[in-house]
């Protein structure tokens, strides 16, 4: 069952306050700071249409549709919340996808099974990120969606799937999370995301806790953590909060230096007061930067 926004509002910072850094911390954000009510208890916009890829509750995708005819330039969406469904779901992202929406770009925004759910984990919840990506391609022509420069865009978990789908032509040959032909994305844009699964796996870990690290990946780093499929060739941006207490900007620079060691394009976007939840909301400095690096890469 999907909660209502005030029960998921309460979720979302219940669960996270539980897997904080510091649990003896208060559970206060600095002044001016946005907390998840602030964003999940506004009127929610709604998607377009909704396409299932499998008979899961999760495997589902929302498609934002623009006006016009088309062909429209197109995103692929991946939600965060600690890669654990009972966090966040794809709707969270809703307010960030109308907002693309509205200035002409379309988005596939994917939904997957967590680790808390039956099949998610290693492989579920990469297999399941996958298919959605690649349900994509199965439905451009219907929605008029030109996929010749795909931008992939991931909120804090979501960012390390969206630079993990972007790695998955580097998998290792005999990885059961490898596919013959993955669809192509052409750069991409990370909110407070945790690509470094490795890293994220040493205490004191990221604010997702580190117990969550081993049910994603089952004791796997070689094609799960993105910086073993290193170099991406693509373009990434890093959009990050100054003051994250979720995803501790240091995170960025530690996955960027290896990342550009092997040649791969990275760029680093710090936002100043910033956190965790204004990276996902369209009114915030931190949006107006990762728009414009969406728009950048679509060639707008």
């Amino acid at each position: 069952m999907i909660a209502r926004p005030k029960a998921l509002a309460a979720a979302l910072a219940l669960a996270l306050a539980a897997c904080a850094v510091n649990p003896a911390a208060p559970d206060t954000r600095p002044d001016g700071l946005m907390v998840w009510p602030d964003l999940l208890e506004r009127e929610r916009p709604e998607p377009t249409a909704s396409v299932r890829y499998g008979e899961a509750q999760m495997q589902i995708v929302d498609l934002w549709l623009p006006a016009g005819s088309g062909p429209h330039p197109t995103v692929l969406m991946v939600h965060g919340g600690c890669w654990q469904s009972e966090i966040a779901d794809r709707r969270i992202m809703n307010w960030i996808a109308a907002d693309l929406r509205a200035r002409g770009i379309a988005v596939w925004n994917i939904d997957y099974r967590g680790v808390d759910r039956d099949g998610g984990g290693y492989p579920g919840t990469f297999l399941d990120a996958a298919a959605a990506t690649d349900a994509l391609r199965a439905h451009a022509a219907e929605y008029h969606l030109d996929l010749s420069r795909v931008v992939a865009i991931g909120h804090s978990a979501g960012g390390h799937l969206a630079l993990w789908l972007a790695g998955r032509p580097r998998l290792p040959a005999d990885s059961p999370l490898r596919s013959a032909d993955p669809l192509p994305i052409a750069s991409v844009v990370s909110l407070g995301g945790l690509p470094d699964l490795e890293e994220a796996a040493r205490p004191p870990g990221s604010g997702c806790g580190t117990e969550v690290i081993a049910q994603l990946t089952g004791g796997r780093f070689d094609d799960t953590s993105v910086p073993r499929l290193a170099p991406l060739g693509v373009r990434q941006v890093l959009v990050n909060g100054v003051q994250d207490r979720i995803i501790p900007a240091a995170y960025a620079e530690g996955y960027a230096q290896p990342m550009r060691a092997a040649g791969d394009d990275v760029t680093i976007r710090m936002v100043d007061r910033t956190g965790h939840v204004e990276l996902i909301a369209p009114e915030s400095d931190a949006w107006r930067v990762a728009r414009g690096e969406i728009e950048k890469a679509l060639g707008r």
